[in-house]
């Protein structure tokens, strides 16, 4: 049905096309940018009216308005109004649209109000709801998050020392069911575990999560395309969930948690002002107990609560949560190094050879390390927290490597022999020093390239000192360059323990030997 806002030149245009042009209707709507069913509903109605073309002269656009769109009067007694406060709440129910609703009001009162008014009507009422009430969220479909402006301090009870919690907000679209809590930090490992714990306090998950901006879970912020934290993405593909960050300087893309926000720091922080906090737990255990009191708060302008409008609306249409628990995942690219090692923290993980040079995903948890390449995962290791050292698959190892990957410890000789024999030394002490040689490739890469930023005979000198004093990574030669201890003296080894001689240290007769025992002499 056309809306009567639309003005009477295009009405007339259709006519004149339609009565004077015999176009077809596929025709005329093109023409003047309308429907084919807008067409057909204008020329029903003039029709109905009586009315041909060409129009009379003296026939205003009021007249021509009130032909067209004659009013209805409805009694009140035969057509009683619909509730809206359940018109409301069903419009956030998945595919359930105003046209449905109004079909269903018309089959229960044949005489009741027409589209147009049913919606003008339902319009008017809604606008006086609150701007965050009346935003079009259909039921389990969006999960807004976020973190409070206000924080809230913990006092260390031993040290005195004061931290800052930071407050995060969840709430559901439809109901504005919230969830709050509080964790020390805004950082990746405390951004996911709230969201774990919103889930199980929601008891399902929404098929959209929208955070704002943030860094943890927001790499790269872009209005068409932004990047999101892997670690994120990670754990949306545990719970089959999607993420859609809200869109830069559009306020009405998180109207619903900003106001959930502002509702929590009213009636949950703003209570807690006075409160003296020693623990996290203690913090939490308070903003639970308020946050119950104000998901049970009746509203003001609808029936029910939000904890009712949540079991009515949002938990039905939620997902369920998946059997297994999400295992806190962070992830990174690393390129594989000569001797076919990634470094995570600090230690050292084998991957095949022949990826070697490659970028790959890594994906490491407390207890594992993955390794994927183009999508597929090429390696796994137990998690070590040993740093310096090497996990390696002898699998992973070339049976002939010196072939492929050109690098072997004769190739380090010989390089470090152009350096000098101080060099050739510590490279064979390197090479010794590991349980393979190819973990020593790295070291030693390293070393060797400093000859570019310092020389071969201050390397050299290094090199020296390094063997004297038993050194054999590369930060200690690195440090004896950057420091200038190539050019200082050796260090002198120490000398052997002289004997003392004393009155009352016994001298070797004091001994004699006994068959095969030693025996105090004053004894025989």
């Amino acid at each position: 049905m056309p809306a009567r806002r639309l003005s009477m030149r295009k009405i007339k245009e259709v006519l004149r096309l339609k009565f004077d042009g015999k176009q077809s209707n596929r025709n005329i709507a093109v023409s003047c940018s309308v429907s084919r069913s807008t067409v057909a509903d204008y020329l029903l109605r003039a029709k109905a009216a009586g009315l041909s073309w060409p129009l009379p002269n003296d026939l205003s656009e009021t007249a021509l308005d009130q032909l067209l769109f004659p009013p209805r009067e409805i009694s009140p007694q035969s057509s009683p109004e619909p509730d809206w406060n359940e018109i409301f709440k069903e419009l956030k129910r998945k595919s359930v649209t105003m046209s449905l609703l109004w079909q269903e009001y018309r089959e229960k009162h044949p005489d009741g109000y027409q589209y147009s008014w049913f919606c003008q009507k339902y319009k008017d009422w809604s606008g006086k709801l609150d701007l965050v009430m009346r935003q079009d969220h259909r039921a389990g479909e969006k999960l807004f998050v976020d973190y409070a402006g206000q924080t809230v301090d913990i006092v260390n009870p031993d040290t005195g020392e004061i931290r800052s919690a930071q407050i995060f907000v969840a709430t559901p679209g439809a109901s504005n069911y919230s969830f709050a809590e509080a964790t020390f930090s805004q950082s990746l490992p405390d951004w996911i575990g709230s969201h774990v714990r919103a889930f199980n306090f929601f008891g399902g998950v929404p098929e959209i999560v929208v955070p704002d901006n943030l860094k943890s879970g927001v790499k790269k912020s872009c209005y068409y395309d932004p990047e999101i934290n892997p670690t994120y993405l990670d754990m949306a593909l545990h719970y089959d969930t999607a993420i859609i960050p809200a869109r830069v300087r559009k306020p009405k893309d998180k109207a619903k948690v900003e106001q959930s926000v502002q509702m929590v720091e009213r009636w949950i922080l703003a209570r807690l002002r006075n409160h003296t906090f020693f623990s996290l737990n203690d913090l939490n255990r308070e903003i639970a107990g308020l946050l119950e009191s104000l998901n049970n708060r009746p509203f003001k302008k609808l029936d029910g609560c939000r904890k009712s409008l949540f079991d009515s609306l949002d938990k039905p249409a939620l997902k369920a949560l998946p059997k297994t628990h999400y295992q806190f995942a962070e992830w990174k690219k690393a390129t594989v190094n000569i001797d076919y090692h990634i470094e995570v923290d600090g230690h050292y993980y084998s991957v095949p050879y022949k990826l070697v040079k490659r970028k790959l995903d890594v994906r490491f948890t407390d207890m594992t390390i993955e390794c994927f390449h183009k999508g597929a995962r090429v390696a796994s290791h137990l998690r070590s927290f040993q740093k310096g050292q090497h996990t390696t698959v002898k699998e992973h190892m070339p049976l002939r490597h010196q072939r492929y990957l050109e690098w072997s410890p004769e190739r380090f000789l010989r390089w470090a022999a152009k350096i000098g024999p101080q060099a050739v030394t510590l490279t064979g002490k390197i090479l010794a020093s590991r349980a393979y040689p190819q973990q020593a490739y790295r070291t030693l890469l390293g070393i060797l390239r400093l000859e570019k930023s310092y020389g071969s005979q201050r390397l050299e000198a290094a090199c020296h000192r390094a063997v004297v004093i038993g050194a054999v990574s590369y930060r200690s030669v690195e440090s004896i360059l950057k420091n200038g201890l190539d050019s200082q003296p050796l260090p002198t080894p120490p000398a052997p323990p002289t004997l003392v001689d004393h009155t009352n240290i016994r001298g070797s007769e004091y001994y004699c030997h006994k068959g095969g025992q030693h025996v105090d002499a004053s004894y025989h």
